[in-house]
């Protein structure tokens, strides 16, 4: 398979990503669509902030719940309602350590449960999201494939650190949190850096059929 047509089917996967049967073997392994992304250094930091990415959370489906609402109904379980888009309790298996974690909102809880950024929006500004349109990086900052709900103190302790800073506890989602990676780096034409594309080669080599995710 050729780059020009790795880059074909990436593109196709993620395209018709809410289609799994239409995707399904165009969907490349991580080291093919890793091939496809540039290597550079980061850039620099001038100029990034969160509104960057336009505001915090917002309903880029149009369902009537902000994505913050939207990423804790797919990744809690056990939940209580609120209303239809607000969840007042929950249960959730952390992808990043493996421990089961009680949500409860308010105050002082919510926070023991995060929405990480998979991609973090500053490395993500250096790696090429600064050249993006305004409507881009909204998309980005609110795309399901870029987000996990997981343990706080994780989220917090990631910061916006890329693969060769930080990785997850739970050495048995490494595959998937880099795959995930991968995935966002390729859809919204980012690139990795050569520490990062080394880290992420060395986790893949360990899984080498892994699949990248299309949502």
């Amino acid at each position: 398979m050729s780059r020009w047509e790795i880059r074909i089917a990436l593109a196709l996967t993620l395209f018709l990503g809410g289609f799994p049967q239409a995707s399904q073997a165009a969907t490349p392994t991580v080291s093919d669509a890793l091939a496809t992304i540039a290597v550079k250094g980061r850039a620099p930091k001038t100029g990034y902030s969160r509104a960057q990415f336009g505001p915090a959370w917002e309903d880029v489906d149009g369902n009537g719940c902000d994505t913050r609402n939207d990423i804790l109904k797919r990744d809690l379980s056990a939940k209580i309602y609120k209303d239809s888009c607000t969840i007042l309790s929950g249960i959730l298996l952390d992808p990043y350590s493996g421990e089961s974690i009680d949500f409860l909102r308010g105050v002082g809880t919510s926070s023991l449960v995060q929405i990480d950024h998979v991609v973090a929006l500053s490395n993500a500004w250096q790696t090429g999201a600064f050249k993006l349109t305004s409507q881009k990086r909204l998309a980005m900052a609110n795309d399901p494939l870029n987000l996990l709900a997981v343990k706080g103190r994780l989220n917090s302790q990631k910061s916006d650190g890329d693969a060769a800073t930080w990785l997850p506890p739970r050495k048995s989602y490494r595959c998937a949190y880099v795959a995930r990676q991968v995935a966002v780096k390729a859809k919204y034409g980012l690139w990795v850096t050569p520490p990062e594309k080394a880290a992420i080669e060395k986790i893949i080599a360990t899984c080498p059929k892994q699949l990248i995710p299309t949502s």
